[in-house]
């Protein structure tokens, strides 16, 4: 399960995209709550055949519910009769069931987690036939060679249903959390460096001079000290003399 959880953890931190399928009735609410969770597309209720190998038909159906929840919503409804009405809203209801849990799943998933591959052979056949790496939890009835990423497991088991799946999503979460975190430490870092670049510019501006000529270049020179003048010697002082 540790070497499962880094891959997936490895993966969600790359930003890959995540597919989690378990309808079995131990499995269902546990799979549908851990992606609601973790934020990625899941199947719980039943596989529809070609999710993954006919995902343009797929698309299509998705499409067709959201037309119709416009209709709704645009009370056209309203204006059909009462058996248009039940038809459209049977088709409506039919689709939310099945396609709830995908609806945000633009494109092909990068990794499908699946619980009980015996169960789900379908989802496994077509994420194996696409070339998608497959997490799945292998109870003693199922061949581990046939999983990417086999987590040997009760997968009848509600209790260990749980811990596998919340053990996924964790890692996707885990993961995420650890690539945004790197991502802003990158920008703090850009931010940083550039507040270093942009102080070390303004230095060097301030202490950049032009001069005109090299004369001004030059620091100015002290003024001549004025010569000494020697004092020129005064009279002799006269002697009196004394009679004696």
């Amino acid at each position: 399960i540790k070497k499962a959880y880094a891959f997936m953890k490895d993966s969600a931190k790359q930003g890959k995209t995540f597919l989690f399928v378990g309808t079995k009735k131990q499995a269902k609410d546990i799979i549908r709550e851990e992606a609601l969770r973790s934020d990625v597309s899941c199947v719980y209720e039943k596989w529809l055949g070609g999710t993954l190998t006919n995902f343009e038909t797929l698309r299509k159906s998705l499409k067709r519910l959201e037309e119709l929840e416009k209709f709704e919503a645009d009370g056209l409804f309203k204006v059909m009769s009462k058996k248009e009405v039940s038809r459209l809203s049977k088709e409506k209801g039919r689709l939310v069931k099945l396609l709830s849990g995908i609806r945000n799943l633009r494109n092909l998933p990068d990794v499908v987690f699946i619980v009980d591959p015996i169960q789900e052979g379908n989802a496994l056949r077509e994420a194996l036939k696409l070339g998608i790496p497959v997490v799945g939890v292998c109870d003693t009835n199922c061949d581990p060679d046939m999983i990417d990423w086999p987590v040997p497991g009760n997968d009848d088991a509600a209790r260990a249903i749980r811990l596998f799946c919340a053990t996924m999503a964790d890692a996707v979460v885990d993961g995420r959390a650890e690539a945004e975190a790197e991502k802003a430490a990158a920008h703090q870092q850009a931010q940083d460096a550039a507040a270093v670049a942009a102080g070390e510019e303004q230095q060097a501006e301030a202490g950049d001079v032009v001069y005109s000529s090299p004369e001004e270049a030059a620091p100015e020179a002290a003024p001549e000290a004025a010569p000494e003048v020697e004092a020129e010697p005064g009279p002799a002082p006269e002697t009196v003399k004394t009679e004696e």
